[in-house]
């Protein structure tokens, strides 16, 4: 049984993504534990995708006026609001020879890890390709993946309390999008773990399944672990681009 790190972390928009950057540099650049970190975003944010436009994607006069900060990923995919108070977002940073080398497969094996956790919760869930777990055909948490060398960083949401109202306001999604889904609102394609059981969920526990969940789909163990000096060091520096226009409003 393998060992994996287990980081539990809450930071900024800009913080949470120069560290999964930071982690995964250095895990492809020389032979490292693979890492599983769970983190809150504080205050709540929105993340894009690599590619996406930011005013055709994000209510950004919206997210200004409510103080939500917009930052772009590495990642592709689609943008994600953050709920400090409802989602827990997971990144796995592992060599790929570890999870499959198939992107498709990757994904599968990854998101296996919160299918397991919806399972803490009495709840079934269902992956559906590309890169999407949904409860009852509403989408619960989705994912974005990004390959470099031999290693990936694959980072996702899984949404327990997350304020859908938010998404609605400060998210444009397409109608034709929700239509492909056999969705008329946001609500008919999006929920959350407390929706779906019918009570509140907290986020300790949220936590404590996800740890679970992804131990038993990789058969693997944790070791409860701190960012390093150099990951530290790395991720300092990295917050600076994730705090540029040039990079954010990229297109």
């Amino acid at each position: 049984m393998d060992n994996w790190r287990l980081l539990v972390n809450i930071g900024t928009a800009q913080y949470n993504m120069a560290v999964d950057e930071a982690i995964l540099t250095l895990n492809d650049a020389k032979e490292r534990l693979n890492v599983l970190r769970l983190y809150i975003f504080k205050p709540s944010a929105i993340t894009i995708g690599y590619f996406q436009k930011i005013y055709e994607t994000v209510n950004v006069e919206y997210a200004n006026k409510n103080g939500i900060p917009i930052v772009r990923r590495i990642t592709g995919g689609g943008a994600v609001f953050h709920d400090e108070n409802g989602e827990v977002t997971y990144s796995v940073i592992a060599k790929i020879n570890d999870i499959a080398s198939d992107v498709q497969e990757s994904y599968r094996k990854i998101c296996s890890g919160i299918l397991y956790a919806l399972n803490y919760f009495g709840l079934e869930g269902r992956f559906e390709p590309v890169n999407d777990v949904t409860i009852n055909g509403k989408k619960v948490s989705g994912s974005a993946q990004l390959r470099r060398g031999g290693t990936l960083l694959q980072h996702g949401t899984l949404m327990y309390n997350t304020d859908l109202s938010k998404i609605e306001q400060l998210l444009r999604v397409p109608k034709d999008k929700l239509a492909s889904h056999g969705a008329k609102t946001i609500y008919d394609r999006v929920t959350t773990l407390s929706r779906e059981k019918g009570s509140v969920i907290y986020r300790e526990d949220v936590i404590k399944a996800l740890k679970e969940g992804f131990e038993k789909a990789f058969n693997i163990t944790f070791i409860s672990d701190d960012l390093s000096d150099e990951e530290r060091d790395l991720a300092a520096k990295l917050v600076n681009k994730y705090s540029q226009m040039e990079w954010n409003f990229r297109w």
